[in-house]
């Protein structure tokens, strides 16, 4: 009874290391991990043992006797990934031994040279901070302390899944264990760069690691983006996860047709929200305001329009899978006989397995159904927003001819990437939308680095992050042992009296464990994993009403701040 793993595989490689007989491939010291969509387990090495269960942060595996029907296919896609593998070496041989990740600080003198232990102050608290504490907190005495600029952690894990993709969301689970580690500190509502700056964290910290990921979308700059009707996709998920800063975006769904330009994994993820049934959608974690305006939304249509071919796909086949077996997903005839086209010179595995799906799609010419549906629509390059007060639709050319095609919308969204924000202080390449560095040490900038999207760029998935955040980690370690970092000018206390001095209403781990409950408890009583808050002053006000510390939580605190 081999383990499959599904389409909600994070890709963070803990079950990798948890594997007794290194059956799950790509790991993170491959070549193909960092380009992987997911991770496969070999169905002839697996014996069975469910340790990659335990260790999955997501629940993404499970033997494959146990797979729901929408999971079937995972058989089969986890087998196809080690035929080649199979057909060349003899059944009893096994694959290469996959590397363990080494103590990134040298024992048994971790303080070296310096006068105290190691100190890092973490700016963000999304996957790349989170899992960048984690390697710091592997060892004895290292202290930690995370700025997060909203009073809730954990970023687009919070607000930028899709709500509807909940077991995605179970690895802040993993977060909330690296959260409660003694040598670990929560300053929520706190941005630096505005109420502290670089110098101000450095000061009483050996370094700092920016973990703010790529906050900005990348725009389509053509006629039209600044009409009423126009947004992105990425501020549409936000709004739907209730992000405080997108509450009160303008979302109009009172027309027939959206669409998408972009097909990624968050076109995917829009379309299918915007075209889901409600009465599901109330049963996750969705925004109230967001499952109101869907309640009444007029959307029978989600055109996803993409410049290139479907060889050209840019979402991940787990996704597509994902989306098939739970929307009604259509093509139109040209982008079938696109499909055709590519099956039959297409040489990729992955690239044949996406078309293979594609081509069993139904007709977008047929009657539509009762349902709402979704239109992958291909070679389609954006020329201008039609309209003149707001949207009313998208002038294409058939990309690669002078054929001119428009369609009608209602509301337009661009999916076509991210783009990091130039960070105080840092030096910047506005081109490539990162900080400059070396492995995750900023060059220019005394006791800096970076972990995630500002560092390597809008690519890979949450679990990514893990090895990336392992390398920041071993170059930051590095320095330290070599001498290279500066020791705090101060006591822990210092920094918390200069913190509460410049924002007084600092959410503290406490503050954010007040909020976390109370949402659950809003959750239970409408049957939903939470109710979140959408408002910072309500959540400022809740982290301030929470229960005063107990005394022998004081006296740890206290502690600490003499060490």
């Amino acid at each position: 009874m081999p383990h499959v793993i599904t389409q909600s595989c994070c890709s963070d490689g803990s079950c990798v290391y948890a594997c007794p007989v290194n059956c799950i491939h790509p790991s993170p010291d491959e070549p193909e991990f960092a380009s992987a969509e997911m991770l496969y387990i070999d169905p002839v090495a697996c014996v069975d043992c469910g340790a990659c269960v335990s260790a999955c942060p997501v629940g993404a595996i499970a033997p494959d006797s146990r797979l729901t029907i929408d999971q079937q296919p995972f058989i089969a896609l986890n087998a196809l990934f080690y035929e080649p593998v199979h057909a060349a070496r003899p059944a009893d041989k096994k694959l290469p031994p996959t590397s363990k990740l080494a103590p990134v600080i040298p024992a048994p003198e971790i303080h070296g040279n310096h006068n105290g232990p190691l100190t890092v102050a973490i700016v963000g608290s999304g996957p790349a901070a989170m899992y960048a504490a984690d390697e710091l907190l592997t060892q004895p005495g290292v202290r930690v302390n995370v700025f997060e600029k909203l009073p809730t952690p954990y970023g687009l894990v919070r607000a930028g899944v899709a709500p509807d993709h909940q077991t995605t969301k179970r690895v802040t689970k993993l977060f909330d264990r690296i959260a409660r580690r003694r040598e670990f500190r929560f300053y929520l509502n706190v941005e630096v760069g505005d109420q502290l700056s670089h110098a101000d964290v450095l000061a009483h910290h050996h370094a700092v690691i920016y973990a703010v990921g790529a906050p900005n979308d990348k725009r389509l700059d053509i006629d039209g983006m600044d009409l009423p009707g126009t947004n992105t996709a990425t501020e549409l998920v936000a709004w739907i996860n209730g992000h405080p800063d997108y509450v009160d975006l303008p979302v109009d769904l009172g027309h027939e047709r959206v669409i998408v330009i972009g097909n990624g994994n968050v076109a995917l993820d829009v379309a299918r929200v915007l075209t889901a049934d409600p009465d599901e959608l109330a049963h996750t974690d969705i925004a109230d305001h967001a499952l109101a305006a869907l309640r009444e939304s007029k959307v029978r249509e989600v055109v996803v329009a993409a410049r290139r071919g479907p060889e050209h796909s840019a979402f991940t086949l787990p996704e597509l899978i994902g989306l098939t077996s739970s929307a009604e997903v259509v093509l139109g005839e040209a982008d079938r006989g696109a499909v055709r086209r590519g099956l039959a010179t297409a040489t990729d595995m992955l690239t044949k397995q996406k078309l293979e799906v594609l081509s069993t799609l139904g007709h977008a010419e047929n009657p539509a159904m009762s349902r709402a549906r979704i239109r992958l629509a291909y070679n389609l390059t954006p020329q201008r927003v039609l309209g003149q007060r707001r949207a009313s639709g998208m002038e294409f050319a058939v990309t690669g001819t002078d054929e001119v095609q428009t369609i009608d919308a209602g509301l337009v969204l661009t999916s076509i990437g991210y783009h990091g924000k130039a960070i105080k202080d840092l030096p910047f390449d506005d081109e490539a939308g990162v900080v400059p560095n070396d492995g995750g040490r900023v060059t220019q900038a005394e006791g800096a680095y970076v972990a995630g999207w500002i560092k390597r760029g809008p690519t890979g998935f949450i679990g990514t992050n893990k090895s990336c955040a392992a390398q920041t980690v071993q170059r930051l370690v590095d320095d330290y042992n070599a001498g290279l970092l500066r020791d705090p000018v101060a006591k822990p206390s210092a920094l918390d009296r200069l913190v509460r001095q410049r924002q007084p209403q600092i959410v503290d781990a406490k503050g954010w464990r007040a909020i976390d409950a109370a949402e659950i408890a809003r959750g239970e009583v409408a049957d939903r994993p939470r109710v979140k808050f959408t408002s910072v002053a309500d959540m400022v006000e809740v982290a301030a009403a929470a229960p005063a510390p107990s005394l022998r939580s004081r006296v740890v605190e206290r502690i600490r701040e003499l060490a």
